[in-house]
């Protein structure tokens, strides 16, 4: 199987030290957009509490083992990044350097090296140290206290808003950015510090915006994007299932109100003392009919509505089935790669890296024959 993609990234190479949650996303992110990502995993160690043959994370990568902590276990990783273009690590501040695998040998040995750094606090601060976890990262930015119903606990969003969003996606973007900088630019290589707090920081941009022009009340469930608006949320069914519900605009609200038979009840949109009545009116007719009904109901319309999916109903819906926005690659049903792009596509080309196996590939088509040793050679 070929050692790279064809996606716009083909030609890029990228060491990932093994972690877990964001870096490994990081990485597949860029090996879904055609890159060759190394995965550097130590000899017996753990990932998620999953069988790696089912770490989607993973996909369209090759692993090699190599213990940083036994003799020439730094230098066998020093030999991969100097035919490498990025490196991701995801240590806490400091580990990295402690491991001879750091900023300062990395670009010692190859000076073009885009060396992307992913931690939740970031290289320094009072917190740089401490262990933390996606919902500690998120609350102390303001990001989760946005999230839930007024007058109750803030909602978990999984591990999205701050691991994947402000951590990965950032990390990303930062190291395309880095990589134009010294390809394209004429500069050398760098650091990119990619703190989870940051990045979920500045996904509340525009809510900074609208607090300070006085459009947003620091307060969660009361404002119009955060589930405080009638006509912006979500809607109970009679068969127990969800409706989705975002006609902010006047157009498509009057669309919205028409389809759902709400009567004289529609003109309390202009009026905020009226939006409990309002959200009232609107919870009693969706429980009026099952989701499969109200979605017949909605369907060809532009009232903003739609169904809410579970996990393993979402490849099934129509749209996202015409475009293929899963794929099934080894069995199993998962995202396939995005964006999309007209010229150099990428796609899913290899199933979940199993710890090792990559070992012999990746020797001989990065020449680095130091990673072929007896306690680390891979199945092929």
């Amino acid at each position: 199987m070929a050692a790279t993609g064809s996606g716009p990234l083909a030609g890029v190479r990228v060491v990932e030290l093994a972690g877990i949650g964001p870096g490994p996303f990081a990485a597949m992110l860029l090996g879904d957009l055609g890159a060759d990502v190394v995965r550097v995993d130590r000899p017996g160690g753990a990932g998620l509490a999953i069988d790696p043959a089912y770490d989607l994370t993973n996909r369209n990568k090759r692993s090699v083992l190599v213990d940083l902590k036994a003799d020439g276990g730094a230098d066998r990783v020093l030999d991969l990044v100097e035919r490498a273009d990025v490196l991701i690590e995801g240590y806490r501040p400091g580990v990295a350097e402690r491991l001879g695998v750091g900023p300062g040998p990395c670009l010692a040995r190859n000076p073009k090296l885009v060396y992307g750094r992913m931690t939740g606090w970031g290289q320094e601060g009072p917190l740089a140290q401490r262990a933390g976890h996606d919902i500690a990262y998120i609350a102390v930015t303001g990001t989760l206290s946005m999230i839930g119903k007024a007058g109750e606990p803030p909602t978990v969003p999984a591990n999205l808003v701050g691991d994947y969003a402000g951590g990965s996606l950032y990390l990303v973007v930062g190291i395309l950015a880095a990589l134009h900088h010294a390809r394209e630019e004429g500069g050398g290589g760098q650091v990119v510090d990619a703190a989870i707090t940051d990045g979920a920081a500045h996904l509340a941009t525009m809510i900074h915006g609208m607090m300070a022009a006085g459009g947003w009340q620091d307060r969660r469930g009361t404002n119009l994007l955060d589930g405080g608006c009638p006509f912006y949320g979500t809607y109970e069914t009679a068969d127990g299932q969800y409706m989705a519900v975002g006609a902010l605009e006047q157009r498509f609200y009057d669309e919205f109100t028409g389809l759902l038979g709400l009567g004289d009840t529609a003109a309390a949109r202009a009026d905020l003392t009226r939006w409990g009545e309002l959200r009232d009116a609107v919870a009693r007719r969706f429980k009026e009919r099952t989701r499969a009904e109200w979605t017949a109901v909605f369907e060809g319309s532009d009232a903003c509505v739609a169904p809410v999916l579970s996990l393993r109903e979402a490849p099934g819906h129509p749209h996202l089935a015409a475009r293929s926005t899963f794929t099934d690659h080894g069995g199993i049903t998962q995202p396939a790669p995005a964006p999309r792009f007209s010229v150099t596509p990428g796609s899913v080309t290899r199933p979940p890296a199993m710890p090792g196996a990559g070992t012999d590939e990746v020797a001989r088509d990065w020449d680095v024959p130091s990673i072929r040793t007896d306690d680390t050679r891979g199945t092929g």
